[in-house]
């Protein structure tokens, strides 16, 4: 009697290797996020500014800190998470996880100055394509 093994699909579906760096990252950021969205909350309700930012330059620079923030990470880490999946190098996947939450608080911390830090942003947003970059080659790394 033959028998079908019918979890045989899910098996091969699952992650090859085990993660445990990423998710501690990925934590770490969603602190960082959830920080950002209670700065625009709390500057929404004390200037009573529902919708928009009302021509308000503050209120402007604190949703594109966090914006920028929401369309950014989460591309990153996914490409992170795969790379580890894979078995990735570890050192690498460290040091991307490091200059994307180092990135991501310098920009957050250069952008949100009133007058403008262009050094905050600058060294901000090179941690965070620096990150990207480095997971991209990670992936690559597995398959060479």
């Amino acid at each position: 009697a033959s028998s079908i093994d019918f979890a045989r699909p899910w098996r091969t579906m699952m992650l090859s290797h085990t993660v445990s760096i990423v998710p501690l990252c990925a934590a770490a950021l969603a602190v960082l996020f959830l920080g950002l969205s209670v700065r625009v909350i709390a500057y929404r309700r004390r200037e009573r500014i529902a919708f928009g930012s009302a021509g308000d330059l503050e209120l402007e620079r604190r949703i594109r800190v966090h914006g920028n923030f929401a369309e950014y990470v989460p591309l990153i880490l996914l490409l992170l998470l795969i790379a580890e999946s894979r078995g990735a190098s570890v050192l690498g996947v460290h040091a991307a996880c490091i200059l994307l939450l180092l990135g991501r608080l310098a920009h957050g911390i250069g952008v949100s100055r009133s007058a403008s830090d262009d050094v905050g942003r600058i060294v901000g947003m090179t941690g965070t394509q620096s990150a990207a970059l480095l997971a991209v080659g990670l992936i690559v790394s597995t398959y060479i």
